[in-house]
């Protein structure tokens, strides 16, 4: 029989880590996603050939009992069930996402999710250092690590809403750069959780946080930033856009308008459409006096070339939205 490189064996065993299963085959999530998104499959194949051979003692003598499956499973909010001892849970809650032993950390954050969906008041004494460990699990270069921390961010977020906003920073920081990366199941994770940000913090407590990801140096990054606001600020009522500053969310649109993606764009010109449209139903006057209204207040708030795009834009939509009435 040939000698098997060491290297491959590392390889192989690393796999079984990734995919979830734990040597008494206890690590099982109801939503199945494949963990080998990223991997060329000459390699799989290779990895797959190497598991039924017993003899590979390299110190991962149980590798071949825990390759058994290439999946990890997640588990739905809606699917989570109740904490069955809240006590003996909450105690050892903060050791185990903090365990070197990845599918330990991420028993512990299905548990902080349960926590925080049936029993939320028992984990607000601890929110902070859950947070801080939840950003952790975030920046874990395990992809399930990864994604079950997005997973109980968002449920963070449905759970304590406004009551997380000073330690929304770190959080807010990871989420942006994961919805920003190219794993495609950790991305949609990440979108996920952004929807469940926008919805669930008020927009004039989650516009401040927002503002200075759209200097982001990462494009991707700006353009998720300009995404969540976009969102945010039609859930605003007239006298919060105007506590916040119509002009400070005009500029934010300005400043995206001619951005890298389109993403970007997109939102951009959303925002500037709805904001036109707050400001029109703010002015109880003619609709050509709204125009040439709309039109200073544009050109007084940005410089002349960020005006002309804006009102290029706006202009657009309103003369469609003429033709087609």
């Amino acid at each position: 029989m040939s000698e098997i490189p060491l290297r491959d064996v590392n390889i192989v065993c690393e796999s079984g880590r990734m995919n979830g299963i734990s040597n008494n085959g206890n690590y099982t999530r109801p939503h199945v996603e494949s963990m080998e998104e990223n991997a060329e499959e000459g390699q799989k194949k290779r990895m797959t050939s190497q598991v039924g051979n017993p003899n590979m003692t390299d110190g991962t003598e149980n590798c071949g009992a825990i390759l058994g499956s290439s999946e990890v499973e997640y588990i739905a909010s809606e699917d989570l069930k109740e904490v069955e001892d809240v006590e003996k849970c909450l105690k050892t809650l903060l050791s185990d996402l903090e365990s070197k032993d990845w599918v330990s950390v991420c028993d512990a954050l299905n548990n902080l999710r349960r926590l925080s969906i049936f029993h939320k008041e028992t984990v607000v004494s601890m929110l902070n250092d859950v947070i801080s460990l939840v950003v952790k699990s975030k920046k874990n270069p395990r992809s399930a690590v990864c994604k079950t921390a997005i997973m109980a961010s968002a449920d963070i977020f449905k759970a304590y809403n406004d009551h997380i906003i000073d330690s929304l920073d770190p959080l807010l920081g990871q989420l942006l750069l994961k919805s920003s990366q190219d794993k495609r199941f950790v991305c949609e994770a990440a979108e996920s959780e952004l929807i469940a940000l926008t919805s669930s913090i008020s927009p004039l407590l989650l516009l401040p946080k927002l503002q200075p990801c759209i200097k982001s140096r990462n494009p991707r990054i700006r353009a998720k930033a300009s995404m969540c606001i976009s969102r945010s600020v039609p859930q605003l009522g007239v006298d919060e856009i105007q506590a916040f500053g119509i002009d400070k969310l005009l500029q934010i649109g300005a400043s995206q308008l001619n951005d890298q993606l389109p993403e970007s764009r997109e939102a951009a010109r959303a925002l500037l459409l709805e904001l036109q449209s707050i400001y029109e139903k703010s002015e109880s006057v003619s609709k050509e006096t709204v125009i040439a209204s709309w039109e200073h207040f544009c050109q007084s708030k940005l410089s002349p070339l960020s005006a002309q795009s804006v009102l290029r834009v706006t202009n657009i939509a309103h003369e469609a939205l003429i033709l087609g009435s």
